[in-house]
């Protein structure tokens, strides 16, 4: 019987393409010191606890996840080899930067001030965080998607980095499926579609859009995948 031949690496590359299979990002593993006080603080980002499992002494696992998120994390003992505190430059995406980072201070967390990146941004003295280490003060001055910054670390000194994204780059997102992961999400996606369509009012001679209905869900779902938005 012939043995079939391994895939050469050069094939693998040479027969790029979307993969067939899914593979949805399911579980990130947060390495923690103490379990209960890591319980305690991302209880209080408000995230959904969805187990604290354990198996006699040896093990024990706690699995949250954020809103509007379809990827969990989970702690606890004898979880992961990695160092407390070693988890670095952890994502969560946000459509309002500020109003996120008014919710964590509300729940009595320590967040850094919005910044957005300098111009060389991949070097420089500050965190080691991608788009944060040389960090200028403030928003970006457009609110350009994925430009806007806040950081935040968990009592170990794991770092979470909230940054705002409210159109995607093209090919990010499928054009035929627009979703929001929660309702502030869409009120916000809609907050931004009203204010471009005064604007394509003004343009169009103030007269009232009837077809108004029409031209916010082309903008939210243009915006949504980051392909060319209506004037």
């Amino acid at each position: 019987m012939t043995q079939p031949k391994p895939a050469r690496e050069a094939d693998r590359i040479e027969k790029p393409g979307i993969a067939r299979v899914d593979s949805k990002l399911e579980v990130i593993v947060i390495p923690v010191s103490d379990v209960n006080r890591a319980k305690e603080f991302y209880g209080r980002l408000g995230w959904r606890l969805d187990g604290d499992f354990t198996n006699g002494d040896d093990w024990r696992g706690i699995q949250f996840t954020p809103p509007g998120s379809a990827c969990s994390i989970i702690f606890g003992k004898n979880v992961t080899p990695a160092a407390p505190g070693s988890a670095q430059g952890l994502y969560l995406i946000v459509s309002d930067i500020e109003a996120a980072r008014k919710e964590l201070l509300d729940r009595g967390v320590e967040v850094s001030e919005v910044f957005h990146g300098g111009n060389n941004v991949y070097t420089g003295p500050d965190d080691p965080y991608l788009f944060g280490r040389v960090r200028v003060s403030g928003p970006d001055a457009e609110h350009r998607s994925y430009r806007s910054f806040a950081s935040f670390r968990d009592p170990d000194g794991n770092g979470w980095l909230l940054q705002e994204i409210t159109s995607r780059l093209p090919g990010r997102i499928d054009p035929a499926t627009t979703t929001f992961a929660s309702a502030n999400d869409l009120a916000n996606a809609m907050r931004r579609a009203s204010k471009a369509h005064g604007e394509h009012e003004a343009r169009t001679g103030g007269q009232r859009d009837e077809n108004w209905p029409d031209w916010y869900a082309a903008y939210m779902v243009a915006e949504h995948a980051g392909t060319e938005l209506p004037t």
